[in-house]
């Protein structure tokens, strides 16, 4: 049997772009009965389209959305710290320009004529737009933001290669720079200095090892491990001088003693037993630079910390919070949707069993019960002084609930990717860990891209839940405006307001899931 190779190699078929004309023929007025049914929905959009408008431009009374926007996009923050949202803003601004320069860094005209065009119609509409007249001179500054970040990142992208990587790292580390922004108190407490403080020791620790490893296998090995075993030493005995006093809040001293020992006898048995001995002292170079490099980044940021004026959560509210929500809730469902849905289909039982009946169980479940449980009763289970944020325990409510929905489309994903993938995969050599990482899951969640959009977008919407149980997001802080004698019986003004807003990152969302899908379709 003899094979050929073609001349040339299988593409793309070639799309046809029809006209105007032939494109409404085709899709609109094929026959009689598809033409009449196009008139008959045209009129009755048009006659809806036009009372709306009618309404909008002579009943109603928009007063009450300019007057309350610092309420809808903040809440009940107080005013003279609105610098911190416009900061905030600035910052995504600036990154989404960024992210947009380095994405089309490849095409020939950054700012094509419909792009233009579209930047000419946002800012004709911050001017004109009532609501926004005030802050327009701010707004119309994003704009420019964003289109010179578009054009740094651009020029960027064609000049460093890894750019993008760096500008996700950048996102993560935003989202704890807007807590800190939004929430003030000292730098040195927040989440964003214990990461960077982290990250900071991870890289000292990483670089002691990778230069010293070799120079101590092989001259000072016999010695390296008597001082490996000195460092374990004095490491356990540093563990029992304040692991028990940090117990005594929780356990009687005696019981304080005896966990604190056990602990501490397992870490080590875990260290003996899992690290090869060879890589004893590799394992406490390590340790050693990353403890001391955290203790002295602890000690300078404590130093020289700088702090902002704190604000209360209880403060915290409008689009603001709304927007906190959803990005910590998608953040967190996606990664743990994915673990459970591997642990389902996972051959250990108990990983299986435990996956299933935690999904079946949180399923099973309305989300507003689980939000009540996360505001009212996890704190009487806990000790008396320990009460977590409420925000805190409204995102852990939104997370557990949507990862569970989420694990089941991901293994609906995972159970279309066919057998013989793993199989060739085996063949190649490639272990578990492995071919899921390489090869089944990124086929998966591409499959699964809309249904996954799709539990995002849902958990957006399902913020507004979180006006029952007392946090003021954008639905909650509307509901208070109407509660205004001022603002009495302009539902229908301050409702398709928020609706608007709703609808705008809901399509976003929607817009971006379908240019991810085409960038990754793969089929002709």
């Amino acid at each position: 049997m003899t094979t050929t190779t073609p001349e040339t190699l299988s593409t793309a078929p070639v799309t046809k772009r029809l006209s105007v004309g032939a494109w409404l023929k085709k899709n609109l007025f094929s026959d009689w009965f598809n033409s009449l049914l196009t008139l008959v929905v045209t009129a009755v959009l048009g006659y809806g389209i036009y009372s709306l408008v009618g309404w909008g431009l002579t009943v109603a009374q928009w007063a009450v959305v300019p007057n309350n926007l610092g309420l809808f996009m903040t809440g009940l923050y107080p005013s003279d710290q609105y610098w911190r949202a416009w900061l905030l803003l600035g910052i995504v601004c600036a990154l989404a320009g960024l992210s947009w320069g380095v994405l089309a860094r490849n095409l020939s005209a950054l700012f094509s004529r419909n792009v233009l065009i579209g930047f000419g119609v946002v800012c004709a509409g911050f001017v004109i737009f009532p609501p926004t007249r005030p802050s327009s001179p701010k707004l119309l500054l994003m704009v420019a933001i964003v289109a010179a970040m578009a054009w740094a990142g651009r020029t960027l992208g064609r000049q460093v290669k890894g750019l993008g990587t760096w500008i996700s790292s950048l996102w993560f580390v935003s989202y704890f720079v807007a807590i800190w922004i939004i929430g003030g108190g000292p730098f040195s407490q927040t989440l964003l200095s214990w990461l960077l403080v982290l990250v900071a020791s991870l890289t000292v620790g990483f670089l002691l090892t990778r230069g010293m490893r070799e120079t101590i296998r092989q001259s000072l090995e016999p010695a390296a491990q008597i001082v490996a075993l000195v460092l374990s030493t004095g490491a356990s005995l540093a563990l029992l001088l304040v692991l028990p006093f940090s117990l005594y809040v929780y356990l009687v001293p005696a019981a304080a003693w005896l966990v604190s020992i056990a602990l501490v006898a397992l870490l080590l048995a875990v260290i003996y037993l899992v690290i090869p001995r060879r890589y004893q002292v590799t394992f406490w170079l390590f340790a050693v630079g990353l403890v001391t490099t955290f203790l002295i980044s602890r000690l300078v940021l404590n130093l020289v910390g700088f702090s902002l004026e704190p604000v209360s959560t209880n403060d915290w509210g409008g689009l603001v919070l709304t927007l906190l929500m959803a990005v910590s809730g998608i953040s967190l469902c996606f990664p743990l949707g994915v673990t459970l849905a591997l642990g389902r289909r996972s051959n250990l039982p108990v990983v299986r069993w435990m996956s299933i009946a935690y999904i079946e169980l949180i399923r099973g479940v309305p989300l507003i019960a689980i939000l009540f449980m996360g505001q009212v009763m996890i704190p009487l289970f806990l000790p008396e002084g320990m009460r977590p944020d409420r925000v805190l325990r409204a995102i852990i409510g939104l997370t557990i609930f949507s990862a569970a929905y989420l694990a089941e489309n991901v293994r609906a994903g995972l159970q279309a990717v066919p057998r013989g993938q793993q199989e060739a995969a085996a063949s190649m050599g490639l272990n578990t860990p492995l071919t899921l990482s390489l090869i089944v899951l990124p086929q998966a969640l591409k499959i699964a891209i809309p249904a996954i959009v799709g539990q995002f977008i849902s958990l957006f919407q399902d913020t507004t839940l979180l006006a029952i149980v007392g946090l003021a997001e954008l639905l909650g802080i509307s509901r208070s405006i109407l509660a205004n004698p001022t603002y009495l019986g302009r539902y229908a003004e301050v409702y398709l307001f928020i609706g608007v807003i709703y609808w705008f990152f809901c399509y976003a969302m929607s817009l971006g899931s379908r240019k991810i899908e085409e960038k990754l379709n793969t089929e002709h």
